[in-house]
């Protein structure tokens, strides 16, 4: 038998290896400070929980659901936008509710891509990006991550020489896994060049609310015109801490969310009623909570910084999301981030992600997630201190020495 077609059109699913060798040092009695997925650790604001429990059970609420969302939840996003961007939204055709931003992307895929269809996507980039697009039977051409000159230089080159011309590109900023933010001046270069060229543009903008320095980070809805073009996608998992709960919007262009709310309509029935009552809640309620979200993962990214320094491991300080994007050592980048991230997990009690998930672009480094508390960030820095020490020994000893005479 062989593997089915679209299944066989996906690589080995990189992080999967990761998390075997997790589980099995786990099982052995390892304690393994797990960095590796970006899986929030913090609860859920008490007034959302309050508000789920309450509504549970109630006449009707356990019946299905809209696909597209509940009309108070749309209205609770569009008023978000208004505030936080100064975006104006129509919550019935501008708004989609989706089950995570991660079901949402695939399902576009899904409504806008015809077999051998062109995407532009970054690499590295969250898996989801190029793979909603491969499993809906399009190609991929990759740009780089990087929102300076030089990706639009890509994206000139990439139209030129793309048969057929790409239908839509893909941004994520701030980025899963690199945490680069961009800049309204760089989505006015980008709504400009989608519109001279006739391609969309998808903006994954989950981590719009995880931010540590400077401005927030914009919306490419903020440009004029954008409208035309892009559709965004934000998520309650980052902002909120409720990523089980798998609440997220695609929001923007009106063609494009109609062809989304059409393929939904087909697969799905929309989230549990309480958790989309709750979610409003959430979006309507006071912005504390994202606050100290904000704040905790600032203390975490500090000490991250300073403890791995002190363990001779540099990690640079992302500006925003709650990821660090992290070169590895120059000693361990002959390995490759699939072989040292293994190896952090055997020698270190570290589990991490390694970048070749993200593209091959990514191998040079590995991701790390503020998911864990500091004194378990100092943990992992000290075990990492304690690999790089005995592989320096370990080094040292297998060198041959020249014989003389």
């Amino acid at each position: 038998m062989t593997d089915f077609h679209r299944v066989r059109r996906l690589p080995p699913y990189v992080f999967e290896q990761v998390n075997r060798l997790k589980a099995a040092a786990r099982n052995a009695g390892a304690d393994i400070i797990d960095l590796g997925m970006g899986n929030p650790d913090l609860p859920a604001p008490k007034h959302v929980v309050d508000k789920l429990i309450e509504t549970v059970g109630k006449p009707r609420t356990d019946r299905y659901s809209s696909s597209k969302g509940i009309a108070g939840l749309r209205r609770a996003q569009a008023a978000y936008y208004g505030r936080r961007f100064g975006v104006a939204l129509n919550p019935d055709t501008q708004v989609v509710a989706t089950l995570g931003s991660k079901e949402g992307f695939a399902n576009m895929a899904q409504a806008i891509t015809g077999p051998g269809d062109v995407v532009l996507v970054p690499n590295p980039s969250y898996p989801i990006h190029a793979f909603g697009f491969l499993m809906a039977g399009g190609v991929i051409r990759s740009v780089p991550a990087e929102p300076t000159p030089s990706f639009f230089v890509s994206l000139e080159r990439a139209v030129v020489h793309s048969i057929p011309k790409p239908i839509a590109v893909v941004v994520c900023y701030p980025s899963n896994p690199t945490a680069m933010v961009a800049s309204l001046d760089f989505y006015r270069d980008l709504v400009a060049f989608a519109k001279k060229h006739e391609i969309f543009i998808l903006s994954d903008l989950a981590y719009s609310e995880v931010y540590f320095e400077g401005e927030p980070p914009p919306s490419v809805l903020q440009i004029p015109g954008a409208m035309d073009v892009a559709v965004e996608f934000t998520s309650m998992s980052k902002t909120y801490s409720m990523p089980g709960w798998r609440i997220g919007f695609a929001v923007g262009n009106e063609r494009l969310l109609s062809a989304l709310t059409r393929v939904k309509s087909y697969l799905d029935y929309g989230a549990y009623t309480p958790i989309q009552v709750a979610a409003a809640a959430a979006l309507n309620g006071p912005d504390d909570c994202i606050v100290e979200m904000r704040e905790i993962y600032k203390q975490r990214r500090d000490i991250m910084v300073e403890s791995f320094a002190a363990a001779g491991w540099t990690v640079p300080a992302p500006a925003a999301s709650m990821f660090a994007w992290v070169p590895i050592p120059e000693k361990f980048r002959h390995l490759g981030s699939l072989e040292f991230s293994k190896l952090l997990i055997e020698k270190a009690d570290v589990a991490v992600a390694p970048g070749i998930g993200f593209g091959e672009h990514g191998d040079d480094y590995v991701r790390l997630a503020l998911v864990e508390n500091e004194q378990r960030i100092r943990q992992a820095a000290r075990g990492i201190r304690r690999f790089f020490d005995a592989a320096d020994a370990t080094l040292h000893n297998v060198v041959q020495l020249k014989k003389h005479g």
